[in-house]
């Protein structure tokens, strides 16, 4: 087993490893996951350094390659009958998104150190989820990227079916219900794929050689797409999203919005648009329109909840418009900001769910109206639900600036596929987001942490303790990296995304 394969058993081995031990030992399940998930930690800045190392020497090579370039890959024939393989390896994106995951898994398991009900099965299946999750950012076999994906999916339902509040049996069966439907439209696309291209083989990089006809691709890639775009929100297939995070458990929470939903944008990205580039030149204009709704239909709905969950959902919703809107840009600096927002969305809104988490296991409330004054009480909460704010409304020097920048340009410099002008008018239509999502991130912080106390039991509410100060301040200390020192994280993305542009002719 190579380093990649490690990322993908790390969380496995560390599930099997909380099954063994009794319930009754609950300490050490908790000590498990989270050493398990700090070991991830650690072989993911490895692996990191080592592709630094590797890949930043050949950049300039990489950003002329008609053809993606992998480090550190493993390939063993699997089902040869069928073209199916175990084919694992990574590129820059893929380095971004495991990055983001490890981040995400750690700051999780330290969110939820004082979950006790069932804490074997939780812990389990946490790390089963994550997974699935890093099989899918390192797979470049399409038939092992569904089998991750599933995994990454089906946990979901009992994580909150069981752990959830809330109408969490509604929740739980709608998030499930639609996140299969949009697997069965991935599913026959893959097929599709396959069939089409001639060449018995499920491999991503073989199948991109493929000449797939204009009329396969008008309709393969709509299909695609929009499976894809399921599981990353795309409106109007997003109701799923707002109940789900509503009902979920802090962790899951996290990781359903931080990590989950950033597989729709991915799959869209490294596959749709890869494997059919004039499938995308035709309907990228209308999926810009969608993403459109997305983000100010995401945005105004944030205005009305009184749900601090609620709340960051539907916000979850409107930023998560901004990576399909900039891959359906077709261009460099639209590719580059929905990888950016991907990653700045993903640690932001782990930030935000751990945060409320936090709030509520002290408060035992999520309306915003009974709360009022806990900066007082909780000084170091206040603090880090603040930047977050800042990041999510695109204050320069946080990394949610870098990522709306580089979509917002990249749409209003459009291509030579779409409509000109009607990409510029979308995007300052989408761009109208931002004194929305201010208004209702400084009205919700207002509301909570300002002002004087509203109910005399929270005058004796505690602070963050150790292990969630450890989480939030990663979190946080993410988002400033990134947002001040950017130029790291476009270096790492850039090269892996000329090869998409190449196959566009862009």
């Amino acid at each position: 087993m190579g380093l990649v394969s490690w990322l993908i058993a790390l969380p496995f081995l560390t599930m099997l490893a909380v099954v063994c031990v009794p319930e009754r030992h609950w300490r050490m399940i908790r000590w498990i996951s989270a050493i398990g998930s700090g070991i991830h930690l650690c072989f993911t800045g490895l692996l990191t350094y080592r592709f630094w190392q590797a890949a930043m020497p050949d950049a300039a090579a990489m950003q002329t390659a008609q053809s993606t370039k992998l480090y550190f890959v493993e390939r063993i024939p699997w089902f040869e009958s069928l073209g199916i393989q175990y084919y694992v390896g990574v590129d820059g994106i893929s380095v971004a998104m495991v990055i983001l995951t490890s981040i995400i898994i750690f700051t999780g398991v330290l969110a939820s150190w004082y979950v006790d009900t069932r804490v074997k099965e939780f812990f389990g299946l946490l790390l089963l989820l994550v997974t699935g999750v890093f099989g899918v950012f390192l797979s470049f076999d399409l038939f092992l990227f569904f089998m991750f994906y599933e995994l990454a999916v089906l946990p979901m339902y009992l994580l909150i079916g069981i752990w959830g509040t809330g109408p969490k049996e509604y929740s739980a069966m709608k998030l499930t219900l639609m996140l299969l439907v949009g697997s069965a439209f991935v599913l026959v696309g893959f097929l599709a794929l396959h069939h089409a291209s001639g060449m018995h083989t499920f491999d991503l990089l073989q199948l991109g050689q493929a000449r797939y006809t204009n009329d396969f691709q008008r309709w393969v890639f709509p299909m695609v797409f929009v499976g894809f775009g399921v599981i990353g929100a795309l409106y109007p297939l997003h109701t799923w999203s707002p109940d789900g995070h509503s009902s979920a458990p802090t962790a899951v929470s996290m990781l359903h919005a931080g990590v989950l939903m950033k597989l729709g944008g991915y799959g869209a990205l490294r596959i749709a648009v890869y494997l059919m580039p004039e499938g995308a030149k035709m309907w990228g204009l209308v999926f810009m329109a969608l993403t459109t709704v997305n983000i100010l239909y995401g945005s105004l709905g944030a205005i009305r909840q009184t749900d601090l969950k609620y709340f960051t959902a539907y916000s979850s919703v409107s930023h998560c418009g901004f990576v399909l809107f900039g891959v359906a840009t077709l261009n460099l600096m639209g590719f580059k900001g929905a990888v950016i927002q991907m990653f700045s969305h993903g640690i932001m809104t782990g930030l935000f769910f751990g945060l409320i988490g936090m709030v509520y296991g002290r408060t035992h409330t999520r309306v915003i109206q009974e709360m009022g004054g806990l900066g007082k009480v909780m000084p170091w909460l206040a603090t880090m639900f603040y930047i977050g704010g800042l990041a999510s409304l695109g204050l320069p020097g946080l990394a949610g600036f870098v990522a709306e920048t580089h979509v917002f340009l990249g749409g209003f410099f459009g291509n030579p596929w779409s409509a000109s002008l009607a990409t510029k008018t979308l995007t300052i239509i989408a761009t109208m987001s931002i004194v929305v999502t201010a208004v209702y991130v400084l009205r919700g912080l207002a509301n909570v942490f300002q002002g004087p106390i509203t109910d005399p039991h929270f005058e004796h509410l505690s602070d963050a303790r150790l292990p969630e100060k450890l989480s939030t301040g990663l979190l946080v200390g993410t988002l400033l990296f990134v947002g001040l020192l950017p130029f790291y994280f476009i270096d790492l993305i850039e090269p892996s995304i000329m090869p998409l542009l190449n196959r566009l002719g862009n």
